[in-house]
């Protein structure tokens, strides 16, 4: 797609037979990836506001929210916020994976914002849309600079994310601690190794990240789990829960949380024709699952109570609680599929 073609008022004027959907963004140029982010386009952005408000009628566990990127490499099959591609012009699909949007001022505006007087210090939630450590961070590095920031200015924030690329930050997270409240959590949904290539293709090795739990907390920067999304009939075995719950138990995880699969419209079709190309029996049995977005309440409560069986059994003290699976419906522009996480857990989680 050419620059033109996209959902945002261009930085020469031309808007093209598109109306401008966030006003806030300028879209300055793209360009395309080199080494190892051959094949990405990234598509630099300039935000006239990086701090966003949730609308009170959403419900989210968190008022203020930033990403700096829009799409993610991780690339995982199932994410709930593919659909927010589609609001730029762009697809859910290769789109989401590849053309990444990047708000290249991010740091400075935010800067900027935490000094208007209007600004009372609350928290923020990062990670609440794509992921802040995804593989371009480590050539724009917005989220350490963020980091930085909120961590100089005394500003408490939570961090969620699916990457072990968070240690690198690991300075500046543990300063950031000893001077405000910062929660973080890793989002390891299960180890089985078949089940996290097929559908997680662009992420770290889900026990890299357990080892990034262990250092967090090491370094005294809390950090908790999402065991999430649990995949009926793909990952969900007695045996696959036990292993990824226990060994983040293990790893001292200040609170276990989990969400089972939910399929919004766009991204139950997008799923279940993935699931479809590569298991049809379990495709037609999803399809009958999931005429809603999500399963029972009855089956959600069933493995909340299954994961805080197992993550009790494997010695998560009473200080450190589990949480269980309902989630957070939003209408927010940042979460159009309207799940964020579970209504209540390690900060924003």
């Amino acid at each position: 797609m050419s620059a033109t073609g996209l959902r945002w008022r261009l930085a020469d004027g031309d808007d093209g037979d598109q109306p401008a959907l966030f006003s806030s963004d300028e879209l300055v140029r793209h360009e395309r990836g080199t080494g190892r982010l051959s094949g990405m386009e990234f598509l630099h952005v300039h935000a006239r506001r990086i701090i966003n408000e949730v609308p009170a009628a959403s419900r989210m566990p968190f008022r203020y929210t930033i990403n700096a990127y829009r799409g993610c490499s991780h690339a995982c099959t199932y994410c709930f916020a593919r659909p927010s591609h589609e609001y730029l012009g762009l697809d859910i699909g290769a789109d989401f994976e590849r053309k990444i949007v990047v708000k290249v001022n991010a740091v400075e505006r935010l800067q900027a914002e935490l000094r208007s007087p209007k600004w009372a210090g609350e928290s923020i939630a990062m990670g609440t849309n794509t992921d802040p450590y995804q593989r371009c961070e480590g050539k724009y590095r917005l989220t350490r600079g963020l980091v930085e920031v909120l961590g100089a200015a005394g500003n408490p924030f939570s961090i969620l994310t699916k990457s072990a690329l968070i240690l690198r930050d690991l300075d500046l997270l543990a300063s950031a601690a000893a001077r405000t409240t910062v929660h973080t959590a890793l989002s390891i949904g299960t180890l089985d190794e078949a089940v996290w290539k097929a559908t997680e293709p662009g992420t770290p090795h889900p026990r890299r990240r357990v080892e990034a739990v262990r250092q967090l907390n090491a370094a005294g920067v809390r950090c908790g789990v999402l065991v999430a999304p649990v995949l009926p009939g793909i990952s969900d075995s007695p045996a696959q829960l036990e292993e990824v719950v226990t060994a983040c138990v293990q790893a001292g995880a200040t609170s276990i949380s989990t969400i089972a699969l939910h399929l919004r419209p766009g991204v139950r079709e997008h799923f279940l024709g993935w699931l479809r190309d590569r298991d049809p029996d379990r495709a037609a049995e999803y399809e009958q699952r999931y005429r809603r977005s999500y399963l029972p309440d009855a089956e959600q409560k069933a493995l909340a109570a299954q994961v805080k069986e197992i993550a009790e059994r494997a010695g998560l003290s009473s200080g450190h609680p589990v949480r269980s699976g309902h989630p957070v419906r939003s209408g927010h522009p940042e979460d159009p599929s309207g799940m964020l996480a579970t209504s209540s857990g390690p900060s924003h989680r």
